[in-house]
């Protein structure tokens, strides 16, 4: 039997996608590029760098709930499977159900990324402390940079 989520599921903004399981939640303003960055993370082939892809969890919104020190997402039953592309509308994609957060990524300008953050940045979900990137989401090596940092957080 499945253990019960400390806390009840909750809707929060946001995108998400995930390498094995572990999630990155992808936060910022509407048209922040949320959506754009999963989309070239999730297209973004396999390579000795990183080696397993990323997959879609959630667009748009994401469906959160803290379960023992660990926080789930899962997309809203309505969104799942769907992802808007702008300038071609809602296209279907595949997902994977759920996933563990392993990484928060806010999105934010180019002038206010740290080279070095020191000490590595945090933030709270439910509860949970968790690493905390800001990136700037039109860099071209944006995805790269996602990707590898969700590659850090492994256990």
């Amino acid at each position: 039997m499945a253990a019960v989520p400390e806390h009840l599921p909750a809707t929060h903004h946001g995108t998400a996608i995930a390498v094995d399981g572990r999630a990155a939640l992808i936060r910022g303003a509407s048209g922040a590029g949320k959506s754009d960055l999963a989309l070239r993370c999730i297209t973004l082939p396999p390579s000795l760098l990183l080696p397993s892809p990323a997959e879609l969890v959630a667009d748009d919104r994401v469906v959160m709930a803290s379960d023992g020190n660990r926080l789930r997402i899962e997309p809203p039953s309505t969104l799942a499977g769907r992802m808007e592309v702008r300038g071609l509308g809602i296209v279907a994609m595949p997902y994977v159900p759920w996933a563990f957060v392993e990484l928060v990524v806010d999105l934010t300008a180019p002038a206010e990324v740290d080279r070095l953050p020191d000490p590595p940045l945090r933030t709270n979900l439910l509860g949970i402390n968790l690493p905390l990137l800001r990136l700037a989401p039109f860099e071209a090596s944006a995805p790269i940079k996602l990707l590898l940092a969700l590659e850090t957080c492994k256990d």
